[in-house]
């Protein structure tokens, strides 16, 4: 028999006749009935098991020969009016739906580059929290918006399973977010200490190997309580059709060795996330020896907001442990009381984005609160060395500020020695300009020339022939002739291939 059928049975009330049945003062025909298969149960509802009819109060179906039934309301149609579960759903799905305007807002404060990528430090790390966050809140709204569905719907259907589907789908993420920006704020601790002395910290060493194997059991216990949770068979839970079928199939599902398997899988991925923050106080701030030195330093080292989000988050994973054993607080339950499910599992939830956006709405950007350190020890460091940095209006009116580039140039070739005469031939000079012919070099001018010898071998040096001297004067002639002619006209270069 089908699980629609577990529900009390009535009869037929007897109408004009044998073949005659009169249900909620409307008369039906007991051969069609028969043979479609519809049965009336006591909810007030007709059924064949694949088709559902509400036969009570104002609805007043009737049924044709061929089984179609004329002015026939579903069964899963919404009947009630929105209740607590609904109206608060609306409210926490409206609220998850604002805080991710402000989780993109800081996504794009802190996920921004101002100083190059670091192999060891990638931005990545520094995003994902809020990418966890968003996810959050997606899951949040969907969650919130099908409860309405769940208080409106006369039998319960599809909405009670996705409902519950999303809700346990935020554990996941809720954890991957805390995990996600405990992990970071570590990272941000070791980025600082090696901004300042890159081979202070190493990495193949004890901490090394503990910051490597963390993620991976702390993900290792979220997917493990994902896939004992998530995939898996919900039709069960939408049998909360009578109290018959609640406590055979409803309650069982919903209290099984899966939920409680993955409610405990939560429990060992949130002892991780203490285990992190614990660590990177240890090998990052300074500490006491002995376990109340440790607990001492946990306090005064560790953020607020951890301080609050972890005992926060601790709820909700108490309270996911304690639905996998009771029943009657589990959200699974389509009348459960609101405030079971929305005050330990909808509001931890919500104040872990609400506690995450807020701090990051007031820390600043790693980057830039990395140049800022930098640029403190710069003066610290000038400070001891004695030097003081003139004020910033110094290097406007002394400075190049309003220079160009090639002005820039020109001002350095002055300052080595060119003058204004190279500042003002240099283009003519050197590229598309005039370049005259060589002149030829003064005997005087010569620093290298030694007069002494000259004057010998003049003295030295036959007198010459009448006609040797005229030789001489037309050679002189010549040479004259020629050095005017290659003065008189300059050599016109257009292009440094023509030099």
């Amino acid at each position: 028999m089908p699980l629609f059928n577990l529900r009390e049975l009535l009869e037929f009330h007897q109408g004009e006749n044998s073949t005659d049945v009169l249900i909620n003062g409307v008369h039906f025909n007991r051969t069609a009935l028969n043979f479609f298969n519809y049965t009336l149960y006591d909810n007030g509802t007709l059924s064949n098991g694949s088709k559902c009819y509400l036969v009570f109060d104002r609805y007043q179906p009737s049924i044709l020969w061929n089984g179609t039934f004329v002015n026939g309301t579903s069964c899963y149609e919404p009947y009630y009016s929105i209740s607590e579960r609904g109206s608060l759903g609306v409210a926490f799905a409206c609220l998850f739906a604002a805080s991710i305007m402000f989780t993109l807002i800081n996504l794009r404060k802190h996920g921004r580059l101002f100083l190059p990528s670091e192999k060891r430090f990638r931005a990545i790390g520094r995003r994902w929290q809020w990418y966890w966050l968003t996810f959050l809140a997606a899951c949040g709204i969907i969650s919130g918006i099908t409860s309405v569905d769940v208080d409106r719907d006369y039998l319960q259907a599809l909405a009670i399973v996705l409902n519950s589907f999303f809700y346990y789908l935020m554990m996941p993420g809720l954890l991957a977010a805390v995990w996600e920006g405990v992990r970071h704020w570590g990272s941000w601790q070791e980025r600082q200490i090696c901004d300042r002395d890159p081979f202070l910290i190493p990495q193949d060493d004890k901490r090394g190997q503990k910051e490597f194997f963390m993620p991976l059991v702390f993900y290792m216990f979220a997917w493990l309580q994902f896939f004992m949770v998530i995939p898996r068979s919900w039709s069960k839970i939408e049998f909360q059709r009578s109290p018959q079928q609640i406590n055979d199939y409803a309650k069982p599902s919903g209290t099984d060795s899966r939920f409680k398997a993955g409610a405990f899988m939560s429990f060992f991925a949130w002892s991780m996330i203490c285990y992190c923050l614990q660590h990177s106080i240890h090998y990052y701030k300074p500490h006491n020896r002995g376990p109340l030195g440790s607990f001492l330093g946990f306090l005064r080292y560790a953020p607020t907001k951890f301080l609050l989000i972890i005992p926060i988050t601790a709820i909700r994973v108490g309270y996911d442990i304690a639905c996998s054993f009771n029943w009657n607080i589990s959200p699974l339950k389509y009348n459960v009381n609101a405030g079971w499910m929305y005050g330990l599992g909808y509001a931890p939830a919500f104040l872990v984005i609400l506690i995450f956006n807020v701090w990051g709405y007031f820390d600043p950007n790693e980057d830039r609160d990395l140049l800022r350190q930098r640029a403190e020890r710069g003066r610290t460091a000038d400070a001891e060395l004695g030097l003081h940095n003139k004020p910033s209006w110094w290097s406007k009116l002394h400075g190049d500020n309003h220079l160009d580039t090639e002005s820039r140039l020109r001002a350095m070739t002055r300052e080595i020695g060119g003058g204004s005469a190279t500042q003002r031939n240099l283009e003519r000079t050197i590229e598309l300009g005039t370049m005259p012919a060589a002149k030829p070099r003064d005997e005087h001018d010569n620093p290298f020339k030694d007069d002494a010898a000259a004057e010998q071998r003049s003295r030295d040096r036959p007198k010459s022939t009448s006609w040797g001297s005229e030789d001489d004067e037309s050679r002189r002639t010549m040479s004259v002739r020629t050095m005017s002619s290659t003065t008189s006209q300059p050599q016109q270069v257009k292009s440094m291939l023509d030099i």
